[in-house]
């Protein structure tokens, strides 16, 4: 069975921070490209930080230069590290997985977790 658990989500004032961790099983993490993605209400979700079985980091530039995604292979576990945050980073944040299907990655992501939710107040 396939679980992605996000954890570390909260409360937080404009300007700190936050560590998100998401507790993968069930599938190859690390032959997959896994990603944090964020979805506001009346708004559709959006990329946050992937990165693939390279380590190449692709970033949405609102939070480039203020997260940072990592990911332990060992622990197959992935990390999002959110740095001044802001009240636009209101959010529900996920975890996603798409593992590598031959030499390429399906078109859909077809892991996520259930969320964590981020609140940054002002």
């Amino acid at each position: 069975e396939v679980q992605l658990v996000e954890s570390g989500g909260g409360s937080v004032q404009a300007g700190g921070a936050l560590r998100l961790s998401c507790a993968t099983s069930g599938f190859s993490f690390d032959v997959s490209e896994v990603g944090w993605f964020r979805q506001a209400p009346g708004k559709e979700r959006e990329g946050v930080a992937i990165i693939n079985i390279g380590d190449i980091i692709r970033y949405a530039p609102s939070v480039k230069g203020r997260f940072t995604i990592s990911k332990d292979n060992s622990k197959n576990i992935l990390y999002l590290q959110m740095n001044n945050l802001k009240p636009e980073d209101t959010s529900m944040y996920f975890c996603a997985a798409r593992p590598l299907m031959g030499t390429e990655y399906p078109a859909q992501w077809p892991y996520w977790g259930q969320g964590t939710q981020v609140t940054v107040s002002s």
